[in-house]
């Protein structure tokens, strides 16, 4: 209904913003960039999802005070350390804006501060003193693909994207990035991810857009099971594409949403992707529920399964596996008519029909399982409610990289 188009440059797309990143000591490589910055040239309503983990790193305390008025200007983040449980942590966040303002000529409060990687180990105020002069000297209007990599941690490939969309005649533009390979589990599953848009939006509805957005997107994905302390979205609009601004309901704030889940679901299937060890994306679609939070909680119950995502890994249609996950999901609903299906491109298999399994043929379940993406499509037989929940396999390469992850 609402037409939105991929464009390029990522979160210097929209009108307005500058983005760089270096490598400035936080990590022993030299060769890959480890502190981020994003600036937009004029003030933004801002809006950001934090982790549900009672346990937050440092920066994540700062950005909710920084936040309340609803406004930013700048993000920051280093890779490499999660500046949590760090010995003078919170300080060392409050005087990284301080730093980055001072830097850039606004108020400290007009600062997102983000750190993500080793969580308890010491982070020094001198790495960012060093750093942030070198970052501000590089921000460019094509920057984004050098802030991208200055985030990653684990992670195999940048996550970028960009859109074009409208909004009461005006185009308006919407740029993201994000980083996200392990320790990914919903609740704001260490993932970060911040978007920049031109389009001009009230704090409070960009907060609920994205509160909204983030029920059928970040929230419904799960590569290992751990909730980050550090997990963080930010959105930053800077109104420099002219539209009158959105306020509330209505088509303008529906063609808004339309363009974010755009964004989010693009980069929540890349995540997945990458995440650590993965061999194959695993999609699971439920159908035929009675509410929209049945579905949701059966199909992340299904890709969160460890016995299903090994299934998947070894290419064996072991559909009972799927089967015993949305028995146990902690949801309401009946399972006595249940229908399972693997998918993969336009080809499918029926597993199981009404709770009971059905003869199929092994040899094509087992080309389907031997894709690079998988889905497992369930119907509840109980509703016209569906959701949809994005995980990937788990390999022996899940265990290498994090057992050796911190030395």
């Amino acid at each position: 209904m609402y037409k939105t188009e991929y464009i390029g440059n990522g979160v210097c797309a929209p009108e307005g913003f500058r983005a760089a990143g270096a490598h400035c000591g936080f990590r022993r490589n030299i060769r890959k960039n480890d502190l981020s910055l994003i600036v937009s040239d004029a003030m933004c309503s801002a809006a950001a999802v934090f982790t549900r983990n009672k346990l937050k790193g440092a920066p994540v305390l700062v950005n909710k005070e920084h936040l309340k008025d609803g406004k930013a200007r700048a993000v920051i983040c280093n890779s490499g350390n999660a500046n949590t449980c760090a010995p003078g942590g919170l300080e060392i966040a409050r005087e990284t804006c301080r730093l980055t303002a001072a830097a850039l000529g606004i108020d400290e409060k007009d600062v997102i501060v983000c750190s993500t990687g080793v969580i308890g180990s010491p982070i020094y105020l001198e790495t960012f003193e060093k750093g942030i002069p070198k970052v501000v000297k590089r921000l460019s209007y094509n920057g984004s693909e050098a802030a991208a990599r200055g985030i990653m941690t684990t992670d195999k490939s940048i996550k970028e994207v960009a859109v074009s969309f409208t909004l009461g005649g005006k185009t308006c533009r919407m740029g993201a990035i994000a980083k996200g390979s392990g320790m990914i589990n919903p609740n704001m599953a260490t993932m970060l991810c911040f978007i920049t848009t031109d389009a001009a939006i009230e704090a409070a509805v960009l907060q609920t857009a994205l509160d909204e957005d983030i029920k059928d997107s970040f929230n419904q994905i799960s590569v290992d099971g751990d909730t980050s302390t550090n997990d963080t979205v930010a959105i930053i609009a800077n109104g420099l594409a002219g539209n009158k601004p959105v306020t509330g309901p209505g088509r303008d704030y529906d063609a808004f949403c339309a363009a974010l889940r755009t964004v989010t679901a693009y980069l929540c299937h890349h995540i997945v992707k990458d995440g650590e060890g993965a061999s194959k994306v695993l999609k699971c679609r439920v159908t035929g529920a009675p509410s929209k939070e049945v579905a949701r909680g059966v199909s992340l119950t299904v890709i969160q399964s460890d016995l299903v995502k090994t299934a998947v890994f070894g290419e064996d249609a072991n559909w009972g596996r799927v089967l015993v996950a949305v028995g146990y999901s902690d949801q309401d609903f009946k399972v006595d008519n249940i229908d399972i299906a693997l998918a993969a491109g336009k080809k499918s298999v029926a597993v199981c029909e009404h709770s009971v399994a059905c003869i199929f043929d092994e040899a094509p379940a087992k080309e389907i399982l031997s894709q690079d993406e998988v889905h497992i499509l369930i119907n509840l037989n109980q509703g016209n409610e569906s959701a949809i929940a994005y995980g990937c396999d788990m390999t022996l390469d899940y265990v290498r990289i994090n057992a050796r992850y911190r030395t």
